[in-house]
């Protein structure tokens, strides 16, 4: 079926770019999540935290909006693939593979959950990679612009 061939990319790119604007939108338009933000990257050691923290904020919700539409997907995602590995291994990587880090349980028997580890981060990767290494598919600005998986041209 001609019109399902490069279908594939286009729920990676709809979810994971739907991901990073979610995630990031409190970095760039709220000012209490910009200022979690800025804190955060304060005590990971990051220089010029509250410069950088605009830079981060904004690459992940360009970033993902790029994906969404199929913009420059590659390029895209090589970007995001470095932001995710420097937070895994700056914050997360210390809590473990495990997104759900239980730490403990209330009175009432609720869990308690304390900082995720580096899994979630991976799967981003993994989408990433595979959208950096197979193209944008059908359905994107990168396929009407002509651009296809590293190295070839879309096909016509």
């Amino acid at each position: 079926m001609a019109w399902t061939r490069g279908a594939w990319a286009l729920p990676l790119r709809l979810i994971f770019g739907f991901g990073m604007m979610f995630h990031s939108f409190p970095k760039l338009f709220s000012t209490e999540g910009h200022a979690n933000f800025v804190g955060t990257l304060s005590g990971l050691g990051i220089p010029a935290p509250a410069a950088t923290s605009w830079i981060f904020g904004l690459v992940e919700f360009v970033g993902g909006f790029m994906l969404l539409i199929g913009a420059f997907v590659t390029i895209v995602s090589l970007v995001l693939i470095v932001d995710l590995l420097l937070f895994a291994v700056l914050m997360h990587g210390q809590y473990g593979f495990n997104f759900m880090n239980i730490t403990g349980i209330t009175e009432s028997g609720a869990l308690v959950f304390g900082m995720p580890g580096y899994e979630v981060n991976l799967l981003y990767i993994a989408a990433l990679l595979a959208l950096a290494i197979g193209g944008a598919g059908s359905y994107s600005v990168d396929e009407r612009r002509g651009v296809g998986r590293i190295g070839e041209p879309a096909a016509a």
